[in-house]
């Protein structure tokens, strides 16, 4: 009796339980792919959801910085200051700002008030075989804008050109429109040398702007130099003017604070600056919104995920009960069995979120270069993704793994 044998525990071996699990999977594949499939959605969304946060994050920051960055406005509050001071802006405000360091274009632009009701419409040069209107148009609005507040919206023209200093000097009778009126018009070409009247007052349409960068509403407005707006339509409201400042890269804060002092150096009060807001902010609140959206996807895409490998361990669990009594009755333990359905859920959570991370660097990739940004994917997320999917396949398969490990063996056998 002293020398009777004793008996190994039995154990199963790491390589054993990836084969089982492996075996396990290819016996349905179909089956397989598809329960897979909710991981591959929910960790793509992940790394794409990332992998875009972050591009549209650089893209933000290069556009803030050739764009953004260097615009000031200058609102006149003198009105609210002093209800007797006037205008805040001084008749030479352009040439007051010409000595301020950092700034390439300042101009001073307001919206013309005109009597209700009036129209602009479109007549051609004399000669056109007609003199009947082209094109009219109500409720387009005629911006007074002085050429340096039109340098400073960075326009493209389409056709023609930009007037200039000259013609606001000599109160020329020239426009510039953007292509939406321009289309409403029926504009299509300078080359008959259209009229345009503002009322009963006739200009000639020296250019038509296709873009702007800044201000894009003005897209639908006419442009008139500012001193012959003046002269035909009086002086704009109090507190109606705004001025435009383009400035250096990384001037704009400097010239917002220096702005008020060089146009009132009497009462700096009347002068409102607003300066850039400041990227990091922008780029961080952008971020944030983008994240928590989109995660939200993708963690509902996990969730569903998860549902599906733990729905299909269970199944599988029901129909390879007599399997789990025979592996139970040769001496397998409960451990082993809970093991061998564990391996097999984290491997299709992991091969899920291998696929998924695949996919979507591919759509970050994809977006990217239809839109001609840069990728931005940081080494941690795809570091993470997979490991997401090792996480949601383990978390799916305990269920599933307790209940086949507490299966008796007499009683799977009977079955």
């Amino acid at each position: 009796m002293g020398d009777r044998a004793r008996i190994e525990p039995t154990g199963l071996a790491a390589r054993d339980a990836l084969s089982e699990a492996l075996a396990g999977m290819l016996r349905r594949p179909g089956r397989a792919v598809l329960t897979a499939l909710g991981t591959v959605l929910g960790v793509g969304s992940f790394v794409a959801v990332l992998g875009l946060t972050a591009t549209i994050s650089s893209q933000i920051d290069g556009r803030f910085n050739v764009l953004t960055a260097t615009e000031v406005t200058i609102e006149d509050v003198a009105p609210e200051v002093n209800e007797f001071a006037g205008s805040g802006f001084p008749a030479d405000a352009e040439e007051r700002l010409r000595d301020v360091a950092g700034i390439r274009n300042a101009g001073t632009l307001w919206t013309v008030r005109l009597d209700p009701g009036t129209t602009i419409g479109v007549l051609p040069a004399a000669g056109g075989g007609t003199t009947t209107t082209t094109g009219t148009t109500t409720g387009t609005a005629v911006v007074a804008a002085s050429p340096g507040a039109v340098a400073a919206l960075v326009p493209t023209l389409r056709e023609g050109r930009l007037y200039d200093e000259f013609a606001e000097r000599s109160r020329q009778r020239v426009v510039l429109i953007g292509s939406g009126v321009a289309e409403r018009l029926g504009i299509t070409t300078l080359t008959t040398r259209p009229a345009l009247y503002i009322g009963e007052e006739p200009f000639t349409v020296a250019g038509v702007i296709a873009d702007v960068e800044r201000k894009p509403e003005n897209l639908l407005s006419v442009l008139v130099p500012r001193a012959t707006a003046r002269e035909l339509w009086g002086p704009p409201e109090p507190g109606g003017a705004t001025m435009l400042l383009d400035t250096e890269l990384g001037a704009a804060r400097q010239a917002a604070e220096l702005a008020p002092l060089a146009l009132r150096p009497d009462h700096p009060e009347y002068l409102k600056a607003v300066p850039p807001p400041d990227p990091r902010l922008l780029r961080s609140g952008v971020t944030s919104d983008l994240s928590a959206l989109f995660l939200l996807l993708a963690g509902i895409c996990l969730v569903i995920g998860a549902v599906g490998i733990a729905n299909t361990t269970l199944v599988a669990v029901l129909e390879r009960t007599s399997e789990i009594g025979l592996r139970r009755a040769l001496g397998a333990r409960g451990r082993h069995i809970a093991a061998q359905f564990l391996t097999e859920s984290a491997t299709l959570g992991t091969l899920g979120g291998l696929v998924g991370t695949s996919l979507g660097e591919l759509t970050v990739v994809a977006v990217s270069l239809a839109r001609d940004w840069t990728p931005v994917i940081h080494p941690a997320t795809v570091a993470a993704a997979p490991l997401t999917g090792l996480l949601t396949g383990l978390l799916a398969g305990l269920y599933p793994a307790r209940r086949a490990a507490r299966i008796e063996p007499a009683e799977a056998l009977r079955r």
